[in-house]
């Protein structure tokens, strides 16, 4: 390209291409860090309250905790799966 070209609109359109792509990996990304959190969090107080109600201390909350985090990785691994 000689000085007096101007550059094409070409890698404008793949700069703008590049970007939503790396928006969307990113939302992605965010939400699938936000299942895993949101899925020991709900199994943390599903099974603290059932503990309550039953009154079999820590075992439904241990059970919670552990069951709301293998659904939290199972989710997990299929969003980031997406990303790539």
């Amino acid at each position: 390209m000689s000085m007096t070209e101007l550059p094409s609109s070409r890698n404008t359109v793949s700069t703008d291409d590049n970007k939503e792509e790396i928006n969307r990996k990113s939302g992605l990304a965010y939400a699938a860090g936000f299942s895993l959190f949101a899925a020991v969090l709900a199994g943390l107080i599903v099974g603290w309250l059932l503990d309550r109600w039953l009154g079999t201390r820590p075992w439904l909350l241990v059970t919670g905790i552990v069951l709301g985090a293998a659904a939290g990785f199972y989710e997990f691994i299929r969003q980031t799966a997406k990303i790539s």
